[in-house]
């Protein structure tokens, strides 16, 4: 495994602006592979492979379409290819606009395919596959590593290939380079390698992908060249960094700076509910300082693909070179005790009014690891379903982004149609969807506010 590399104490170089020079034209030469031929130039992603089209790789294939290029999406999974094609795939608006108007062209932009062999139609290769982490918080690298391993089995010589899945430092040395150049692909000769980390925020349009910069580390310069060249036709503007692992430890830096930050904040909310505060007024007024400062929120727990997960990438890593980080592990330690801080505080307030759990009726409202997104991976709401039921309450959940869902002992829950029908001991808020029936929880005999956010009901609590 590649060595954890130290930090450069040299200032960054200056962020770069979307137009970059001509690129020079790939070598003449044959790789040492016969089998693979050099193709004629052609600008980096003006056809590009992306390969996995879930929460990142379908709308970045949307905003490549909508610069114009033609794109390959590869999916191994035939029902997600299904889903796309059938209209059901969860995204911003204007990428389902996208996504619409490609289904109905003559000529799609967009090709999807289960084949990983079509890759050799593209000039620019993106990897857009998911790096979640075990029940160990260990590292998850199986899809990660057979898409790496599919990539370099059918790259061709002329090719940028940039990886954007979250993981490890050292990873795109590992995984690619390495890999290529037992191949006898000569990176930076006959193939072009970078690390360029997704930015995206589903559910988001104020940060979709033309609005959000990118950074990009390659193997060379030449290769860093190349890949902005190709990310420019989709972001604003592009950060050049100075190697694949900056890159990398840059992403892992982004998202532990978001956990340790949330957690913090769900540590003021225990504080200053201790003290008779409402830690949303603290936060807000907090707000108002113009530097030095930014708000983050608490609530029940933290889900996503990105924050309960990355983190433990570099957690995992240091620990390979017996190395601690005892803020960033103490922020993940408090973290993944945030749902079971939830159920704690269902059990005191039934308690309160002379209730167990067991046998309580409990309506969780939401169950989406953030409003407007039909996602619930590593979302609290799962494991405080699961410790609610263990202890014997009666669990329902209404979300009319979620069909159901599967708790962590495997048990399947489905949603509610008639929640409104039945009597609840107790109802908790833990994701607030647009269509939130304000009015209704009003109505209810006591209501856990997770999201800490719902000021206006009279028999509110908070965790």
């Amino acid at each position: 495994m590649s060595q954890l590399l130290p930090a450069a104490d040299r200032p960054l170089p200056p962020a770069v602006a979307p137009v970059t020079p001509p690129i020079p034209a790939a070598p003449s030469s044959p790789a040492a592979d016969p089998a693979v031929a050099v193709a004629a130039p052609v600008a980096p992603g003006a056809r590009t492979a992306v390969v996995g089209l879930g929460y990142v790789g379908l709308p970045t294939s949307l905003a490549l379409v909508g610069s114009g290029a033609r794109v390959i999406g590869v999916d191994i999974d035939p029902a997600r290819l299904d889903d796309i094609r059938a209209d059901r795939a969860d995204l911003l608006d204007v990428d389902r606009e996208r996504l619409r108007d490609t289904l109905r062209a003559t000529d799609p932009a967009l090709r999807l395919t289960t084949s990983i062999a079509e890759i050799a139609d593209a000039d620019t290769v993106l990897i857009c596959v998911p790096t979640p982490v075990d029940r160990h918080l260990d590292p998850d690298l199986t899809a990660l590593r057979a898409a790496c391993a599919a990539v370099v089995a059918h790259a061709r010589a002329g090719q940028t290939i940039v990886l954007t899945s979250t993981s490890y430092v050292g990873t795109t040395r590992d995984l690619l380079v390495e890999p290529l150049a037992a191949r006898g692909l000569r990176v930076g000769r006959e193939v072009w390698v970078a690390f360029a980390p997704e930015r995206v925020d589903p559910g988001n349009d104020g940060h979709r992908q033309e609005l959000t910069p990118r950074v990009v580390g390659g193997v060379t310069p030449d290769c860093t060249a190349r890949a902005a060249t190709a990310l420019a036709r989709i972001t604003p503007r592009v950060h050049r960094l100075g190697s694949p692992e900056a890159a990398e430890m840059t992403k892992l830096l982004e998202n532990t700076f978001r956990a340790v930050n949330i957690a913090l904040a769900n540590e003021f909310a225990d504080v200053c509910r201790d003290l008779h505060l409402d830690v949303t007024e603290v936060i807000d007024g907090a707000a108002t300082k113009p530097y030095g400062f930014m708000a983050f929120q608490p609530g029940p727990g933290v889900g996503g693909h990105c924050i309960p997960c990355d983190p433990h990438y570099l957690l995992w890593q240091l620990r390979g070179h017996r190395r601690e980080a005892p803020l960033i592990e103490t922020a993940m330690r408090g973290i993944s005790a945030r749902p079971r801080r939830v159920v704690e505080r269902v059990r005191d307030l039934l308690a309160g009014s002379g209730r167990t759990l067991l046998g309580a009726r409990v309506l969780l409202v939401g169950v989406t690891y953030k409003p407007g997104v039909a996602d619930v991976r590593e979302s609290p709401a799962l494991e405080i379903i699961g410790e609610l039921v263990r202890a014997g309450a009666d669990v329902g959940f209404v979300d009319d982004l979620v069909a159901s869902v599967r708790t962590p002992d495997g048990a399947t829950l489905h949603r509610l149609t008639d929640h409104t029908d039945r009597e609840w001991d107790l109802v908790v808020v833990h994701t607030a969807q647009a269509d939130l029936d304000e009015a209704w929880l009003r109505g209810q005999p006591m209501v856990l506010d997770a999201t800490y956010r719902m000021t206006g009901l009279p028999r509110r609590e908070v965790v």
